[in-house]
């Protein structure tokens, strides 16, 4: 790979409570609409307050700040508010949020990783200081499987036995910033009694990779994220593949994202496949093409 290139990475910035900003990756953005009339849905989440009707299609509306803690919209604040439509995890999620207020640009190599002592539960892969306000990056995967919990159930994979065999012979890496897709991911591979190593962002997944190749036990598997604080997935794979001292991973870029154009990135970068989260055959699938290639 001769130079490097650099795709720009944009944040939208957003109210839910107060002044305090969040951001969310446009590439997860399909449309923001002001506030439409929604159809209730029965027996549904506290979070979720109705459909809106996008495009010809029926989107479920979640109340973002109820989601993640926060005290819902009131019906007066609903009025002024907005309605980003994402497309994550196959699937279309309208978020209402208090009011939207700007698009930038972000370099993830300054996205710090949240502090430890907000524990497991805290809705916040990253945090991003633009001209002095802490912009908070939203886990929009532990959000959708606090609303969602049944999207977490595991679906099982048949594999032969010299599938799984093959699998268990591999040195794997995965890394990815949020909580519920480290867990998806370990939850596949120990079903299957398949070893790997796991961690939660770009640098340690790097410094991994360099270790294992010098204790003569390289990674031949490695599954990352995108979007990660620190070098996300492209920078990570970048690296990797422009390191020719390293022994060459099959590289998989395992991503909530839907977008046509991560995914055609991901490949100029030297990634091997790209996969939009989650399913795990699909995923097995690909591990067991990237086998075919390190042997």
């Amino acid at each position: 790979m001769s130079g490097k290139t650099k795709q720009s990475q944009k944040l939208l910035l957003f109210q839910l409570a107060g002044t305090r900003l969040f951001g969310l990756g446009t590439l997860k953005i399909r449309e923001i609409l002001p506030m439409m009339p929604l159809t209730k849905l029965p027996q549904s989440h506290h979070a979720v307050i109705g459909t809106a009707t996008f495009r010809g299609s029926a989107v479920p509306v979640i109340d973002m700040a109820s989601a993640v803690g926060y005290p819902p919209l009131t019906p007066e604040e609903r009025e002024s508010a907005s309605i980003i439509i994402t497309d994550v995890q196959r699937q279309e999620i309208g978020f209402l949020v208090r009011g939207v207020r700007q698009i930038i640009e972000a370099d993830w190599k300054h996205v710090m990783p949240p502090p430890k002592a907000l524990g497991s539960k805290a809705f916040i892969t990253g945090l991003l200081d633009v001209e002095g306000d802490i912009i908070q990056l939203l886990d929009v995967e532990l959000l959708l499987a606090k609303v969602y919990p049944e999207s977490l159930d595991a679906k099982e994979v048949m594999l032969t036995d010299i599938q799984s065999e093959t699998l268990k012979s591999l040195n794997i890496l995965l890394v990815d910033d949020s909580q519920v897709a480290r867990k998806q991911l370990s939850d596949v591979l120990d079903s299957k009694d398949i070893s790997y190593q796991v961690t939660s962002n770009g640098d340690e997944a790097l410094q991994i990779l360099l270790k294992e190749d010098e204790l003569g036990r390289p990674i031949d598997i490695l599954v990352s994220d995108i979007e990660m604080p620190g070098l996300d997935g492209y920078e990570l794979t970048f690296n990797v593949r422009d390191n020719s001292s390293l022994s060459q991973p099959y590289i998989i870029l395992h991503t909530s994202l839907n977008s046509e154009m991560s995914l055609s990135y991901a490949n100029q970068v030297g990634a091997n496949e790209a996969l939009t989260k989650f399913d795990a055959e699909e995923l097995l699938q690909a591990m067991l093409r990237g086998a075919g290639q390190t042997e």
